[in-house]
């Protein structure tokens, strides 16, 4: 029975996080269309709703080529290595407390609970930029490597923001535990939330959410692609499903972002003013929260312009590391004085 469970659990998540990459990209050409005053896809399904079914049709059916030169193991490996370490992540992520579907009882809603979940999704979510990497150089591209260069750059100077930010949660929480976390948050009462903690929980929030943009390679930190000056960037090589592979591990790693920022941040599945609500409930309260975030990365690539290189770096290293240091301090010096 346990097993049974375990296997359950596991199809609920990672069925529901590969329909919400799908999903992902059906909304992010509506929304894209609805901003620029254009229509978006029409054409396949009532109003378009099929154009992923018949994305991924196009991608299985598609030529594969490999370039000359290509160092073809590493060439083929690269797509994987981006892909799994954003899909390995979400497993720590609780969706909803506890939960009894038909008489079972599957207790949390998440694949696992560890004691060292964030240090977890942390870890297993930086492996991703070796398959963006390890993909431009392997491409045999003087294109695709300058933007497997800048990802690893990009990845760097960020990831200390991100990791600084989110050390300030453990403070507030006094654990790794994603679990725990949301239990700390989960009175009832949203003010409890990180998010309103005076001070540290903006300024966190604010710093975790632009982190993720960098983190992500999302507009307008996404210099690993940059069409104007790098054709495609790491993945300009790529074709049929290795390049689905790239695309479908950038939605995920979107999706655990914004799962991430809602546990941390926004309670995750607690819901305001009922405290021991009923698991649907939690559960929808947490897509909700993370429908906002997958939104606003949609949002902010179609408004927004792009930003130089060298402002990127200068912003990661220079504003976002010390503001995300001074920020730890406030919070140790919350925790002394509350």
């Amino acid at each position: 029975m346990p097993f049974l469970i375990l296997l359950i659990k596991a199809s609920l998540i990672y069925g529901g996080l590969l329909v919400t990459a799908a999903v992902m990209t059906l909304a992010e050409r509506k929304i894209s269309a609805r901003i620029q005053l254009r229509i978006g896809p029409n054409r396949v399904g009532p109003g378009g709703v099929l154009q992923p079914l018949a994305d991924g049709v196009k991608f299985i059916l598609k030529e594969e080529i490999t370039p000359d030169g290509a160092n073809k193991g590493i060439f083929r490996l690269a797509p994987i290595m981006a892909a799994v370490p954003a899909m390995l992540t979400v497993a720590v992520i609780p969706f909803a407390g506890e939960t009894v579907i038909f008489g079972l009882d599957f207790g949390l809603l998440s694949l696992t609970d560890l004691d060292i979940g964030l240090l977890f999704v942390l870890a297993f979510s930086g492996l991703s930029v070796y398959g963006v990497i390890l993909g431009g150089w392997a491409s045999n591209s003087k294109y695709s490597l300058l933007g497997g260069l800048r990802a690893s750059a990009q990845m760097v100077s960020y990831e200390l923001s991100l990791i600084m930010t989110a050390l300030t949660v453990v403070a507030l929480s006094g654990s790794m535990d994603l679990r725990e976390i949301v239990e700390v948050q989960n009175t009832g009462n949203p003010l409890a939330w990180n998010c309103f903690t005076p001070v540290v929980g903006q300024v966190g929030l604010v710093l975790f959410v632009i982190a993720t943009f960098a983190e992500t390679n999302r507009h307008p930190f996404d210099f690993a692609e940059c069409e104007p000056e790098l054709v495609g960037g790491f993945h300009t090589e790529y074709s049929s499903m290795k390049f689905a592979l790239f695309f479908l591990g950038e939605y995920c790693a979107m999706t655990v972002m914004a799962c991430l920022t809602t546990v941390l941040f926004l309670g995750g599945y607690s819901v305001p003013f009922w405290e021991d609500a009923p698991w649907m409930v939690e559960l929808a309260t947490f897509m909700a929260k993370t429908s906002f975030f997958l939104f606003l990365f949609i949002w902010v690539r179609w408004t927004l312009p792009r930003f130089r290189y060298d402002q990127l770096m200068n912003l990661g290293w220079k504003v976002f590391l010390p503001i995300a240091l001074a920020n730890l301090l406030l919070a140790g010096a919350f925790i002394s004085l509350t």
